[in-house]
């Protein structure tokens, strides 16, 4: 992310949704309101881009956040205060913490993954976000290899299989196959490991659908899914005709 331009963005949007209150005409009450620095078109403008720089900064604003009586920006004002903080002193955070580790940026996984996650991740849905992931893993593998008729971790031990090709049935080869040991394994890798994705990660969120994930535990799920788009994506497919 380009702080210093994500930071002179939420300050143009800070001042341009700062409010003068208007109070109530003469001989009435509760008929006050506020009115916003910039025109109600400019703010709406400005919107567009900084919700995707809320998104990024403070997930989960859209929902942590109340909305001020009468004050319709409210919610952006405040979430725009808290991203701008947390940009500035990020680096001073984590130091004194103690925590410099790296971060992981679910905008930066694989794109078969955070485009089948984004839209729902960035409302706080991150069960829902996580299975359209794996939709998206799954319908993207069946398009790789050609198929319609297997899915799922049948689609993998499939695709994976260290089996010569068979009309209808392509597989994919992480590296070219010299009969020797670490062809093997790659191979079976593949397999063992999206075994346990769809097993470990997939199958609970199909039966447990009351029981919401948290944002950690959701990314992390995310960035098992990631290793294995990878591996497909950058498989060389096997084919007959």
């Amino acid at each position: 992310m380009n702080t210093e331009w994500a930071i002179e963005q939420l300050d143009d949007f800070i001042k341009a949704t700062t409010v003068t209150y208007i109070p109530s005409p003469p001989s009435s009450i509760g008929f006050h309101s506020y009115k916003t620095a910039s025109s109600e078109d400019e703010v709406v403008k400005r919107a567009q881009v900084i919700e995707q720089i809320l998104d990024r900064v403070v997930p989960g604003w859209r929902s942590e956040i109340t909305k001020k009586d009468r004050q319709k920006w409210s919610v952006h004002y405040e979430a725009s205060i808290r991203a701008r903080e947390a940009l500035l002193r990020a680096d001073e955070v984590r130091k004194n913490l103690g925590e410099d580790a790296p971060d992981l940026s679910a905008a930066e996984l694989h794109p078969w993954i955070w485009g089948g996650a984004s839209s729902l991740w960035r409302s706080g849905h991150y069960r829902e976000a996580v299975g359209g992931a794996i939709r998206k893993l799954n319908a993207e593998t069946q398009n790789k290899v050609g198929r319609r008729d297997v899915s799922e971790t049948d689609l993998f031990k499939q695709a994976f299989s260290m089996d010569e090709p068979k009309p209808g049935k392509s597989r994919l080869r992480r590296m070219r196959d010299d009969g020797g040991d670490t062809y093997r394994s790659v191979q079976r890798g593949v397999m063992t490991f999206a075994e346990g994705v769809f097993a470990g990660i997939r199958n609970p969120l199909s039966h447990e659908v009351d029981q919401e994930l948290s944002e950690q535990e959701a990314l992390e799920y995310l960035a098992a899914l990631s290793v294995l788009a990878r591996w497909v994506d950058q498989s060389d497919v096997e084919s007959v005709s």
